[in-house]
C-alpha cells in the first residue's frame, strides 16, 4: 500500500476511534451503535467496515490506544525519590479514566466480538503496559527483583478492572445505596491507587 494510502487509512481509523470516544463520554457501551459512530465521521458509515468489523473492535482499539498512552506516561515517569513514587504512579492512572471505564465493562464480551488480529494487536499494547510498569519499578527501586515486579503486576492489574465503579458512582447508584443504607464515601482513582501502590512497594523500597 502506498504511503499516502497508509496515512489516509490510519487517519480514518483514528477518526472512527475518536468518534467512539466522544460518544462514550455521554452514553454507555450498549447504547452506542455503529451508525452513530459512522455519523460522527467525515465519510460514509459503510466505510467503517473497511477498518472495523464490529463495534467491539472499535472499543478494543480505543482501549488499546488508552494503554499505549498510559505506557508512554509510565516510561516518562521520573519521581524524585522512591517515597514519592506511589503518588506519582497513581497520578498517571488518574489521567487514564477512560481506560479504567473501559476496563470496568465486560472485557470478555469486547474480545469475543473482535477478530483475532484485532485482539492480538490489543494484547500487544496490554503487554507493553506491563513491561513499562516493570521498567518503572526497576528504575525507582533497585532492590526490586523480577519476582517482586511480577507479584506487583499480578496484584495491581486485577485492581485496574474494578477501581472505576468505586470512584464514579452514578446518581442512580447513590440513590440505591442510600435506600439500602450503604454508606458512600467519595475517593479519587489517585487516592485509592496510591494507597495500594504504597503497600505493594513496601517490601522492596
Amino acid at each position: 500500500m502506498p504511503k499516502a494510502s497508509e496515512a489516509r487509512a490510519l487517519a480514518r481509523r483514528e477518526e472512527i476511534v475518536d468518534a467512539c470516544a466522544q460518544l462514550y463520554e455521554a452514553k454507555p457501551f450498549k447504547e452506542i451503535t455503529l451508525g452513530e459512530i459512522g455519523a460522527k465521521t467525515s465519510f460514509t458509515r459503510t466505510s467503517i467496515y473497511n477498518y472495523f468489523r464490529t463495534k467491539e473492535e472499535i472499543f478494543l482499539a480505543l482501549l488499546e490506544r488508552e494503554y499505549a498512552a498510559w505506557t508512554a506516561d509510565l516510561d516518562a515517569l521520573a519521581a524524585p525519590d522512591a517515597a514519592a513514587f506511589p503518588a506519582a504512579f497513581a497520578a498517571l492512572l488518574e489521567r487514564r479514566r477512560r481506560m479504567l471505564k473501559l476496563l470496568a465493562m465486560n472485557l470478555y464480551d469486547m474480545e469475543a466480538g473482535s477478530r483475532i488480529e484485532a485482539l492480538v494487536q490489543f494484547k500487544r499494547a496490554y503487554h507493553a503496559s506491563m513491561q513499562a510498569v516493570e521498567r518503572c519499578l526497576h528504575r525507582h527501586f533497585p532492590r526490586c527483583t523480577a519476582e517482586d515486579a511480577q507479584q506487583f503486576i499480578y496484584a495491581f492489574y486485577p485492581f485496574l478492572f474494578g477501581v472505576y465503579p468505586y470512584t464514579e458512582a452514578t446518581e442512580k447508584q447513590r440513590e440505591a445505596m442510600d435506600a439500602a443504607g450503604v454508606p458512600y464515601r467519595s475517593y479519587s482513582v489517585g487516592a485509592i491507587a496510591a494507597a495500594l501502590v504504597e503497600k505493594l512497594v513496601r517490601g522492596f523500597c
